[in-house]
């Protein structure tokens, strides 16, 4: 038998072999709104009336094997990074699916009948993406340092063709639907500096401030004198760089320094984290809370933007694939657990609001832009990395829409004596 006939009969075995663990994997998943198309052009159209909001596209025989590996869900995004997977249309229409295949329960039999199916398969060796391997012991100074420069250093450039035009990379927060990017953006920091009640010539003091678009909002509209930290190397060169082209550097600096030092740049009347208690790791919350309440005066207000897992939802007993590729040593904390250590460390909590909805929205508009910019994006740090923060961006917004994430702004007070600076309403968070 001719070499080439071999092959050809190889291949038509493995796509018999695929096929046959599909329909066993979705057998039961109604209704069936996408399409799946094998390598060899071969199509199932959507259950009949339904329309196909995406195709799932299986490039390879190997991609199935994804689905033996214990770390289901980073092998899963590993078959659609180096392309064994593939979706055309809405990528976030693919999480239910994804969640329902990553969460089904097989009996004995069908895992014994499944994995030799599984196993028959052909591998598909990568040239692997180098992933988050840091060493040392979680949180510390030097490992953190090394845990957000993997994040944030990827290119300030990448950043810029999907962020707003003030690259604020955090939670947006919408009017309405039908508000821009740019708009809601813009209306967060404005709510922000509303909920600290900026007063002109305060100090204030952003922990981990990105690339500076909320100190330099409360600099030029509050008139306070802003200082922020972080330690992301390329987000510190271009922050200086537009607090000076904004003419704001006699009110407005950018310090690279991990917040456990910075009891150096003297006491604030006010204090704002927004998205970086993820990287501090729930066994240094009490330290973060106590370096927080040393740094702010009597009577000072601290406002903690972030993300939390939902309460009723266990912590991963695995590495997932934001772990792996996106977001190394980041912790998603119930918002009781940060709440309790706020409070141990002598914070008041004055109010918790949860904007998941808002971070959904801003998520849709980030892959948009992201996926609007797709050749751009994948010249500037290749398509592995592209599709990597795709699959990142998609995701997230699942998580928030489902109400597995939620975003949480907690206004803290110290005290004096009991007695807290807030007026009696927050009315004046609103006009």
């Amino acid at each position: 038998m001719a070499m080439a006939e071999r092959l050809h009969q190889a291949r038509d075995k493995s796509l018999d072999t695929v096929v046959t663990i599909v329909h066993e994997l979705l057998r039961d998943y109604h209704p069936r709104d996408f399409a799946i198309e094998f390598w060899d052009g071969s199509r199932w159209e959507p259950e009949q009336g339904n329309f196909c909001r995406f195709t799932w596209h299986v490039r390879t025989p190997a991609a199935l094997r994804a689905l033996l590996r214990s770390d289901r869900q980073v092998a899963c995004g590993e078959a659609y990074i180096y392309d064994d997977f593939d979706f055309s249309g809405d990528i976030l229409a693919i999480f239910p699916v994804a969640e329902y295949l990553l969460e089904k329960h097989l009996s004995a039999t069908e895992k014994l009948r499944l994995g030799s199916l599984l196993l028959g398969l052909p591998q598909n060796p990568h040239e692997a993406e180098p992933l988050s391997k840091l060493h040392g012991l979680r949180h510390t100074k030097t490992r953190d340092q090394c845990a957000v420069s993997f994040h944030y250093d990827v290119s300030n450039d990448f950043y810029k063709l999907w962020l707003d035009s003030a690259m604020v990379y955090s939670c947006a927060y919408f009017n309405s639907t039908d508000d821009n990017l740019d708009r809601a953006q813009t209306q967060k920091l404005g709510y922000i500096c509303r909920k600290l009640r900026l007063k002109p010539g305060e100090r204030l003091l952003d922990i981990g401030c990105g690339w500076g678009g909320l100190i330099m909002h409360a600099a030029r509209n509050n008139g306070v004198h802003a200082t922020g930290i972080t330690l992301s190397e390329q987000q510190h060169a271009l922050a200086q760089e537009r607090i000076a082209e904004a003419g704001l550097k006699s009110v407005c600096e950018v310090r690279l320094l991990d917040y456990r030092d910075a009891g150096k740049l003297g006491e604030f009347d006010k204090l704002v984290s927004v998205g970086m208690v993820e990287h501090v790791g729930e066994n240094k919350l009490p330290e973060y809370f106590r370096t927080a309440f040393q740094l702010l005066k009597p009577g000072g207000v601290f406002l903690n933007h972030g993300i939390g897992r939902a309460g009723n939802r266990a912590e991963p007993s695995e590495r997932t694939f934001t772990d792996a590729y996106v977001f190394p040593d980041a912790e998603l904390i119930p918002i009781s657990t940060t709440l309790r250590h706020a409070e141990e460390s002598g914070f008041e909590v004055r109010d918790v609001e949860n904007l998941r909805e808002h971070y959904f929205l801003t998520l849709c508009h980030w892959l948009r832009r992201l996926e609007a910019s797709a050749d751009t994006a994948n010249e500037m740090v290749g398509e592995i990395k592209y599709r990597i923060w795709r699959l990142y961006l998609a995701g997230s917004a699942h998580y928030f829409q489902s109400g597995k994430l939620a975003l949480y702004q907690s206004l803290l007070t110290k005290n004096i004596v009991g007695r807290s600076t807030v007026p009696l309403t927050r009315d004046d968070w609103y006009h």
